[in-house]
């Protein structure tokens, strides 16, 4: 099992970044071709929230993305440190965590959505210490790449 993780300031031109990380760390895992467009969209979906919500709640801690590979599956976490809601523990909450402007939450709906719909293994979770979002997709094992 490899293990890659990337810490970043929330900074927007940072996402850029850890999509093509993603997408390379994807293909060496053997995640299939046609795939890695989705893998770069909800990566950087995923990233874009995270330092969203970093950035409305005025946090300087960096966003986590963690890319792990195994012999039949590619996982990615990117996770915030925006704590979730008053005595949510660390359910599964749909909307990850009930920002204070209706405009934001909106836009963390359809973040969502959107990742969802690329996705079919996805699990949202918030919590006091901040959200995950845990996606993953089949491999066929390490690949050579140049």
């Amino acid at each position: 099992m490899a293990i890659v993780e990337l810490r970043f300031s929330a900074q927007p031109e940072h996402v850029r970044t850890a999509r093509l990380v993603a997408a390379a760390v994807a293909r060496r895992a053997g995640v299939e071709e046609a795939v890695l467009d989705e893998v770069r969209l909800a990566v950087g979906e995923a990233c874009t929230r995270a330092v969203g919500l970093h950035r409305s709640h005025g946090l300087t801690a960096p966003v986590r993305v963690v890319l792990t590979e195994d012999e039949k599956l590619f996982s990615i976490e990117v996770g915030d440190e925006v704590p979730g809601p008053p005595g949510s523990g660390d359910e599964t909450v749909p909307g990850m965590d009930a920002a204070l402007d209706p405009d934001t939450e909106v836009e963390d709906d359809m973040g969502l959505a959107v990742i969802s719909g690329l996705v079919d293994d996805v699990e949202v979770t918030s919590g006091e210490s901040g959200g995950v979002i845990r996606m993953s997709w089949p491999a066929s094992g390490a690949v050579d790449v140049p």
